[in-house]
């Protein structure tokens, strides 16, 4: 399965991982220098989730990121999901 939040569409990110060598000025050194720059992934917080919709008066399972779920829970769970077209 992708690693796509249903609610908010946050995803997989590409980023870089600079790598540095060398000693601080500050601490004596001739300073720091950068020597590779490494490409990683940056992953959202996806958990799975059953979310009880009282008006539909059942359970949905969605697979969402922890800020989604504080957004369920402070908007409710129907709202939410309807919006996000998942009903």
């Amino acid at each position: 399965m992708a690693k796509v939040c249903s609610i908010t569409g946050a995803r997989v990110r590409r980023g870089g991982k600079i790598h540095r060598s060398g000693l601080a000025k500050k601490k004596g050194g001739i300073g720091r220098h950068v020597t590779k720059v490494n490409k990683r992934d940056v992953s959202p917080n996806l958990r799975v989730k059953r979310i009880w919709v009282p008006e539909l008066n059942r359970h949905v399972k969605v697979k969402l990121t922890a800020r989604a779920l504080k957004t369920v829970g402070k908007n409710g769970a129907y709202a939410t999901l309807k919006k996000a077209g998942l009903i």
